[in-house]
């Protein structure tokens, strides 16, 4: 099949940067015809797939921005046709037959006051998220919590939703099986955005193992260390403030915590998992499907501190191994390649 993919920044950084970069590959690696629309690739262009870059662009106001992109697709495509390509965005465009969702609907702003409702802004990204629904022959959710959403916002388009294809986790060292200090241990949270990935209730949740464990350790990985500094300040030692990491040492602690307030998957959760790590994370992260009662827990998010501290303990004094999360990136290109054969089967293209 001949296949062209949208997104702003190609490369293996981020999220959704990295799902597209390692289907894209995948996709190509099985024999399909691959090519990248983007407004600049991050790195070096792979072997094999042919990389088109717009130019850089002036990235405020946001809307703005995504409606240029949109334009200079738009353009782009008329410039250069591909008839019998199927086109799949991960963008805010109005050209292409498959579009997949990586994160929660902007239309969620309905649920907010009036005033903060009535703006140019808000106007014209409802208006690109419809646009881009409309157009798509098929939607894609990466997670279930996603598909919820957008049955919810857009019932209209529902139909076009199909199941969720779940991001993929690349190989990595895994944790050695071993017993846990009863006055210690290691706690991992890991995430740049750390207040809507919920760092200040792991600090809190820490804190209160650490009354029974004084030797406990948590390790925060992601965030700046002068942005997050002041969540320890009645702490004496028993932290480490890593910063931001390429590359994330899940084979170093006991359990990953991510008490998430907001989540529309949670890579680094299934990265736990596939490091035989458990984890503790909230409902609100996607990614729970994947969490099975082996690999870990997952709470309500308005659970008590107490609660939460209970199911990590549960956890650092657990006597039988995580079994490894498997679900790689050649995964998710053969759920895409089922996506792209009904399209051509239901003569959409």
């Amino acid at each position: 099949m001949k296949l062209l993919h949208i997104v702003r920044c190609y490369g293996p950084m981020g999220g959704m940067e990295r799902y597209v970069w390692e289907t894209t590959l995948e996709l190509a690696k099985l024999g399909h015809e691959v090519q990248v629309l983007c407004e600049y690739c991050a790195t070096e262009k792979p072997e094999g797939i042919k990389v088109h870059e717009l130019g850089k662009m002036f990235y405020r106001p946001r809307w703005l921005y995504y409606w240029r992109f949109a334009w200079s697709v738009k353009k782009w495509l008329g410039s250069h046709p591909q008839p019998d390509w199927i086109i799949h965005s991960h963008e805010r465009v109005s050209v292409h037959d498959v579009t997949t969702f990586h994160g929660p609907p902007f239309a969620s702003v309905r649920e907010k006051p009036w005033w903060k409702k009535v703006s140019l802004r808000v106007a014209m990204q409802l208006y690109m998220e419809r646009r881009e629904l409309r157009v798509a022959k098929c939607i894609v959710p990466n997670s279930s919590i996603i598909a919820r959403q957008l049955t919810l916002y857009y019932p209209e388009y529902a139909e076009k939703l199909v199941q969720p294809v779940v991001p993929g986790v690349l190989p990595s060292a895994v944790r050695e099986p071993r017993k846990v200090p009863r006055d210690g241990g290691i706690i991992g949270f890991v995430g740049k955005e750390w207040k809507r990935k919920g760092l200040q209730k792991a600090v809190e949740i820490a804190a209160a193992l650490r009354c029974a464990r004084p030797n406990l350790e948590f390790h925060v990985v992601g965030p700046d260390k002068s942005e997050v500094q002041y969540l320890f300040s009645d702490w004496q030692g028993g932290y480490r403030l890593v910063g931001l990491s390429s590359h994330v040492k899940y084979a170093g602690f006991d359990v990953l915590l991510h008490p998430a307030i907001a989540e529309p998957y949670g890579m680094v959760i299934s990265e736990a998992m596939a490091a035989c790590v458990p984890v503790v994370i909230s409902d609100a992260c996607g990614a729970a499907d994947q969490v099975t009662l082996d690999a870990g827990t997952v709470l309500p998010l308005s659970s008590s501190i107490e609660t939460w501290a209970d199911a990590v303990e549960h956890q650092l004094t657990r006597d039988t191994p995580v079994s490894r999360y498997e679900h790689g990136w050649e995964r998710v290109a053969q759920e895409y390649e089922h996506i792209y054969s009904e399209i051509f089967r239901n003569g959409m293209k």
